[in-house]
Formats: structure tokens, C-alpha cells, sequence
């Protein structure tokens, strides 16, 4: 028998994997009974669902929101984990859009009128609780399309939402352009869902982390197990097989794609080779942005005046993570003032050097996932 949401979650406070946090101790109880009552849902077709003569009323879905390291994503791996129905999805919400406007494009190519009911019909059908992982809105493609994409999921095909993100409702797509068309999103989110905030004493990202560094060199074996053991911390997975962590490929504006070669709970590795060294862009760096809250990147060079394509690059990476306050564990040959000391362009490097510094604080660190909208 699947053990249930709230006694998973007092077994890891026994253990002291956890600790006491009437935020997280609320939220779960929540989650327990909306794993209850989904399980208790009839299933259509069933004896019960044709004595009721109509389909039963949706399960009311959930919104949980705070900073970075509250045990969001912990509690959405016990609550999937744990609820036992068949039909059910997680996936990362930006992963998820970019499906959906796949599926949009194929229909609006049919030309058989309204595009979004065919794609509700579809995606209702592959699943009864959809789990999204750090809802955030960035783009007014996204956020032209969300009422009536989710007013179809929730309201009328009795679809399940349980979300989490860094934000309150009220603070997504924050001062985006056309804003009024996103705001019947944020009603139905508020009228339809439980918002809950996770907000605890304890930020269990820095805490695993330990203290550790986030820089580190020069390029050698110290620096390498250094990251390894960064990565099975935020991650939990066993350093010793490392060769099967999973890999990703997400979605770069104008139709590509960029693989990641090692993708797990929001953590990508990257190395500086692949990055900075072979023709990457603005967008490539703001998908990464977007989909990650922490890279590791391995292997930065010193930038000499020959490497000054790569340098450029680099800044414009930087950029990109330090806008989306993404934590940024590295390796590399030198301390980020002696990276670039001399070559087109280095005076402007600078500014990347002051915010490599910045980006090593503990109050950057501590900030939340995502671009100030």
C-alpha cells in the first residue's frame, strides 16, 4: 500500500532530513487530502461514476509559492510519489507551454476554427492531475493564451492543477506587456486553487550546499570532486554514476533546440567548451536562464587576448544568469578578475567580474529563481 503524503513527510522529520516548518507541515496536510480525494474521485466508466448520472465535481487544485530553497519541489516529489491515480502528469511549466504551443500550431494548420478546446480535449485526455514544476510567465505568447487554456483544463474538462513557483499569483508576468489579457489567468488561479506560501525558516538549498564555495580554482582534481559532490547534494543523485544522469534537450527561441547534458531537478552541467566556445547566442543563454536554477559549468579557461570571441560570449552568458538569478557553480583556471586582464573588450568585462563576485553572496543566492518582471 502507497504511503500517504503526510506520514512520508513525518517519517523524513524522524529522520531529521527535515526540520519543523508550519508552512511546509500546512502545506502537507493539503496535499494529503487532495491525494484523498483524488483517490476517492470515481474513475469514468466506473459503477459509481454512472450511479452519480453526471460527472463528479474537479478535485480543487493547489498553488504553492515561495523562495528558492523552501521544499517546494520536496513536497511535489512526496505528493506525486505518494497519490495514487494512473492518470497524472508532472512537467516543468516552461516545458509545457512549449508543448502546448506545438499542438496549437498543428491545429490553427487544420484550419478548422478555435485552436485551444481540441488542444484542452487532448491534453484532458493523457491526464486527470497535471503537476507543474516553477510556474513562470515570461512572454505575452504564453500569457495571451493561459486563461482560456486553463479555464477549458480546470472548469470544463475537471482537470486537477497543483503548481508550484517562486512567485504569489498576482506577481506573475508583473508589469508584462498587455498585462490586462493575463489577468482573468491569475482570477481563475486564485478562485480555483488553494494558494498556499512556503515561506519557512529554513532554505534547504543553501543548507545542503553547507557553505560550500561556488567558485572554484585552479582547474584541478580538488575542483572537479568539489562540483560532483555540489551536484549529488541539490540533486541527491549518487556520485559514483554519474554517467547515467539524465540528459535534456529544451527549446531555444526560433525553433531549436539546445541539449544539456546533464539536466536534474533544475540543475544543468555545462562545460565552458560547449557554452562559450562553439556559436551560441543571447537566446541560447536565456533558455538555459529560464529552465534552470542553478548550471554547473566546468572547465573556464584564462581569457586570453585569442579568446576574445569566447570572452564575449561569456559575458553575455553571465548576463543572462544574473538577470534570472540563477546560482552559478564553476570551475575554473583563475579567480574572475584574472579571467580577462587584457583584450578587446576587457574593460567592459569588468562589469561581468563584479557580478561573478556579487553572484557568490549569500543574499544573491538566497534570492528566488527568475527575471524581475
Amino acid at each position: 500500500m502507497t504511503q500517504s503524503v503526510a506520514a512520508r513527510y513525518e517519517e523524513l522529520l524522524a529522520l531529521g532530513e527535515l526540520k519543523p516548518d508550519p508552512d511546509q507541515r500546512a502545506t502537507v496536510q493539503r496535499l494529503d487530502a487532495l491525494a484523498r480525494a483524488l483517490e476517492e474521485r470515481p474513475v469514468k466508466g466506473s459503477v459509481l461514476w454512472r450511479m452519480l448520472r453526471k460527472p463528479p465535481p474537479p478535485v480543487r487544485g493547489l498553488y504553492m509559492w515561495g523562495g528558492v530553497g523552501r521544499g517546494k519541489s520536496m513536497l511535489m516529489d512526496l505528493f506525486y510519489d505518494c497519490v495514487n491515480v494512473e492518470s497524472k502528469r508532472r512537467v516543468h511549466f516552461h516545458e509545457f507551454m512549449i508543448e502546448v504551443h506545438e499542438r496549437l500550431r498543428v491545429e490553427r494548420a487544420k484550419e478548422k476554427g478555435d485552436p485551444i478546446p481540441p488542444v484542452v480535449e487532448a491534453i484532458a485526455s493523457q491526464a486527470k492531475l497535471l503537476a507543474f514544476d516553477e510556474m513562470v510567465v515570461n512572454n505575452m505568447a504564453d500569457a495571451a493564451i493561459l486563461s482560456r487554456l486553463f479555464t477549458g483544463l480546470i472548469v470544463d474538462a475537471g482537470v486537477t492543477v497543483v503548481t508550484t513557483s517562486n512567485r504569489p499569483p498576482r506577481d506573475l508576468y508583473k508589469d508584462g506587456l498587455n498585462r490586462q489579457l493575463f489577468v482573468p489567468f491569475i482570477d481563475l488561479i486564485e478562485d480555483k486553487l488553494d494558494v498556499l506560501c512556503l515561506n519557512g525558516p529554513t532554505d534547504y538549498r543553501l543548507e545542503r550546499l553547507g557553505g560550500m564555495p561556488v567558485w572554484y580554482s585552479p582547474l584541478d582534481t580538488r575542483a572537479n570532486e568539489a562540483v560532483r559532490e555540489a551536484f549529488f547534494r541539490l540533486t541527491d543523485y549518487p556520485p559514483e554514476d554519474s554517467a547515467h544522469v539524465p540528459t535534456a534537450d529544451i527549446a531555444v527561441q526560433g525553433g531549436r533546440t539546445l541539449h544539456v547534458p546533464k539536466s536534474l531537478k533544475g540543475v544543468a552541467v555545462f562545460s565552458f567548451k560547449r557554452l562559450c566556445a562553439e556559436a551560441r547566442g543571447a537566446a541560447d543563454y536565456l533558455a538555459i536562464a529560464r529552465n534552470y536554477h542553478t548550471v554547473i559549468m566546468v572547465g573556464i579557461p584564462l581569457l586570453t587576448p585569442e579568446k576574445r570571441n569566447e570572452a564575449s560570449r561569456f559575458k553575455v552568458l553571465i548576463d543572462a544568469f544574473y538577470e534570472h538569478k540563477v546560482k552559478l557553480l564553476a570551475t575554473a583556471e583563475a579567480e574572475p578578475e584574472q579571467l580577462y586582464p587584457e583584450g578587446d573588450g576587457a574593460f567592459e568585462f569588468e562589469r561581468t567580474v563584479s557580478r561573478l563576485m556579487e553572484m557568490r553572496s549569500q543574499d544573491y543566492l538566497a534570492a528566488g529563481h527568475g527575471a524581475e518582471e
